[in-house]
């Protein structure tokens, strides 16, 4: 510990002896020089000095006024501390970051990103339906791709990962589980539908949420909030009557990854943990993988050997085929992430009306992309399933709003 006291022409015969601080005087104050001593030698602070340090008196010290001679005290923060030798330096303080002066920015800049990854994710997704239609096997290229993300961050610490035992992992294996058979089944919706038409359906999860929370969590929804879901069940049904590219394997598939994510809620509030969201969501994906490649192999294993594969790459060659594989799965991770990400730094009402919004740009993005043909009533029923949903979200997160003010209260 550095304890450098006089730098001149003259030195102090002695020093008092260092006494043990105290919890009430060993605080800190900004470095700086303490000023002249003794014909023209000058105090110098060293970056962690003992506490109580007083200069004896002698003759050559006696000339010293007594306010100077007062008890001295270390620094503040080392960081604070000028450096070695700087006789002129002052505590400063720390520069305030971007994120700290501008949090909207920040925050807007999460929204915008959610929405244009997962814009890019369906539009490259629905691209490698068009000349390679196998989403069993696509799903596992998701999760396995998020999954090697996931190590590499672990691997250099960012984060860190969280231990896990053997009893949350029996927590989020129902959750996982639930997560794959939703993830699954959107992806054969996906390469048998249109986009916008899947997105359509998927508007009526809220409406799976509520029925679940009533019917299997006993726990009541006020009738304000059902009648909110009428105008999301009408106006499925009215884009599902004349939607052109209708067909009953995408409708089912919807509806199962609609009742499959309902579970996954389900699961997900008996599984709540101190663990940071995005260690969950980690491990979640790891157990996803393991339970999409098995019906990967069985159903769609035999025909990829014999002639997807060599069909895809002779479309589109094997550089490109590869690439945007990767790049899906990439997008796919990064935008349930940034979607986590965004839902910590906002309200939940704030989010749900968000998410909306999510939904309308990739309806909108993916007819201008794909230049898909929708007649009148379906675009008139996909507007009003949209409205249902957004109505729906406001009147739910403020009920929950409500209720944390009555719980701090």
């Amino acid at each position: 510990m550095e304890s450098r006291v006089l730098s001149g022409t003259t030195s102090i015969s002695g020093l008092t002896q260092l006494r043990k601080p105290t919890r009430d005087n060993a605080f800190f104050v900004p470095t700086r020089t303490f000023g002249a001593v003794a014909d023209g030698g000058n105090l110098i602070w060293g970056r962690q000095l003992r506490p109580n340090l007083v200069l004896q008196m002698s003759p050559a010290a006696s000339r010293v006024p007594a306010a100077k001679r007062d008890i001295l005290k270390p620094c503040l923060a080392a960081a604070s501390s000028p450096a070695e030798g700087d006789s002129a330096g002052e505590g400063k303080v720390a520069p305030v970051g971007f994120a700290d002066k501008y949090p909207a920015l920040v925050t807007g800049f999460f929204f915008f990103m959610w929405y244009f990854l997962n814009v890019i994710f369906n539009i490259i997704n629905k691209k490698i339906y068009n000349y390679f239609p196998y989403p069993y096997f696509v799903s596992v290229v998701h999760l396995l791709v998020g999954v090697v993300y996931c190590l590499v961050s672990w691997a250099v610490g960012l984060p860190k990962r969280a231990p896990i035992d053997s009893n949350l992992l029996k927590l989020l294996i129902p959750v996982a589980v639930c997560h794959a058979l939703g993830h699954v089944t959107s992806n054969v919706s996906f390469a048998a539908v249109a986009v916008s038409f899947t997105h359509t359906i998927k508007a009526l999860e809220p409406f799976f949420n509520a029925a679940a929370s009533q019917f299997i969590l006993g726990q009541s929804i006020p009738l304000s909030l059902w009648l909110s879901l009428a105008p999301v069940v009408i106006g499925v049904s009215m884009a599902s009557l004349t939607e052109l590219s209708f067909n009953w394997t995408g409708f089912v598939s919807a509806m199962i990854s609609n009742i499959s994510f309902t579970y996954r809620s389900i699961y997900s509030k008996k599984a709540m943990t101190d663990m940071d969201s995005t260690n969950v969501y980690a491990y979640i994906s790891i157990i996803a993988l393991f339970v999409c490649i098995p019906p990967a192999i069985f159903i769609e294993g035999p025909q990829l050997m014999k002639y997807g594969f060599s069909d895809a790459i002779a479309k589109v060659g094997l550089t490109k085929f590869i690439s945007d594989l990767f790049w899906v799965g990439l997008f796919y991770h990064l935008y349930n992430q940034l979607a986590t990400n965004t839902l910590e730094r906002v309200a939940p009402l704030t989010h749900a009306v968000g998410n909306v919004l999510k939904r309308v740009f990739v309806i909108g993005f993916s007819i201008l992309i794909f230049g898909n043909k929708i007649s009148t009533q379906t675009g008139i029923g996909t507007s009003i399933a949209i409205a249902g949903v957004a109505i729906y979200s406001y009147i739910k997160a403020k009920m929950e709003e409500e209720k944390r003010q009555m719980k701090t209260a």
